[in-house]
């Protein structure tokens, strides 16, 4: 990355751009199009994304004011408003989807030696799903209630760095557990979710590609005992058992035994029930496993504070799919840039750093370096950390 160019050059250089190319022509995304391509579309969101701006007229107020500075950032065109809004609005946002999974595959690649927090080979996914409120008036497409409209942002995290691997957007009525049909499956891996997507023979269909689940079963759960594992109890294990399924239409979708795992946890006195397929693993891997879950709910958590996804650009299903996409492609960006650069600062530092300095004109591992991440105001922040 050199020193002679903006902050968001530097930021930018990290897109493969034959790819992304790659990924317009499969979607035509700049048929009959004469100035504003994607490309530029791409670099003007990913900058509204990395300076915090809130609208498209914000973004494009802010960008008129460093017209001298935007060729050289990549932006060759004039932007105005209409001709961002209808870029949104018309050209097909699978092609930021695309783009975006070629990112994540370049990301797990920089990510896939950090650590678990237990030791195990395996790769450890965790599943789940995170809904974002919208006007019923403004998105009737996306209607999840009587008077609510809603997407959910269905989410695999790889737990080795917090890199999403899968990504489907759906309006708020799509139940949780229907994702497990679309959900690519690898065999050897181990899938951690809720009690949200227990249904028996999609669980058996994550058997079947000899992978592993482990979930937390449902009150209504009917089962007979065929034999219990010794444990020590000191732990906070209760029972540790082989059991078939009980009611004959159930069985008949999960023919195999499961593991049944009763754990109180110390720290709440709380008491959890788990399944899985795993017979392997210590009865105490897979309560810590489960607990692993929640690095999920704090990556969406950390996405709604630092990218905008929560005030969106545009109204239509396309608009705001495009804009997520994009949202989740700079995510991707700058923990590649984090990994390569070999920055120790959280991922909401150097995104607040850039936020600020994405015009000036300096090396930015000389930028995210000088800066003291580990000084006493970020010391006692309350962001939330996932690198």
């Amino acid at each position: 990355m050199n020193s002679g160019q903006s902050i968001f050059s530097q930021v930018m250089d990290v897109m493969p751009l034959k790819t992304f190319h790659r990924c317009v022509e499969r979607y035509q995304g700049n048929f009959g199009v004469k100035h504003f391509d994607c490309l530029q579309q791409f670099r003007v969101m990913a900058f509204a994304q990395l300076t915090y701006r809130e609208s498209l007229r914000d973004t494009v107020i802010c960008l008129r004011s460093q017209s001298s500075k935007l060729y050289q950032m990549g932006i060759r065109s004039k932007v105005s408003k209409s001709t961002l809004a209808d870029a949104n609005e018309v050209r097909d946002w699978r092609i930021y989807a695309d783009f975006a999974h070629h990112l994540i595959r370049v990301a797990r690649k920089l990510y896939e030696k950090d650590h678990l927090a237990i030791d195990i080979d395996q790769t450890v996914y965790a599943l789940d799903s995170t809904t974002i409120d919208l006007c019923l008036s403004v998105f009737p497409w996306a209607h999840f209630r009587k008077t609510k409209a809603a997407v959910k942002l269905h989410t695999l995290i790889d737990l080795k760095g917090n890199i999403p691997t899968f990504i489907h957007i759906s309006d708020g009525k799509l139940h949780d557990v229907n994702i497990l049909d679309e959900l690519p499956i690898e065999a050897g891996s181990i899938y951690v979710m809720d009690r949200g997507y227990v249904d028996f023979e999609r669980l058996y269909r994550i058997t079947r590609s000899q992978a592993f689940f482990v979930t937390r079963a449902k009150s209504t759960f009917s089962f007979d005992r065929v034999y219990s594992h010794p444990i020590d109890k000191s732990t906070g294990l209760i029972c540790d058992q082989t059991i078939k399924l009980k009611v004959p239409a159930t069985a008949k979708k999960y023919p195999d035994k499961l593991r049944r795992i009763k754990y109180r946890d110390p720290e709440t006195g709380k008491v959890l029930i788990f399944l899985t397929n795993n017979f392997e693993l210590p009865a105490m891997i897979i309560a810590v496993l489960y607990k692993q879950r929640w690095q999920v709910e704090l990556f969406f958590k950390w996405i709604k504070q630092n990218l905008r996804i929560k005030t969106f650009y545009g109204t239509s299903e396309n608009a705001v799919k495009t804009q997520i996409w994009i949202a989740v492609s700079v995510y991707l960006m700058v923990a590649i840039i984090k990994k390569r650069l070999k920055i120790e600062a959280k991922l909401s530092t150097i995104l607040q750093i850039l936020s600020v300095t994405i015009f000036e004109k300096t090396e930015i591992y000389q930028l995210l370096t000088f800066y003291d991440h580990r000084n006493k105001i970020d010391e006692t922040s309350n962001q939330l950390n996932l690198f």
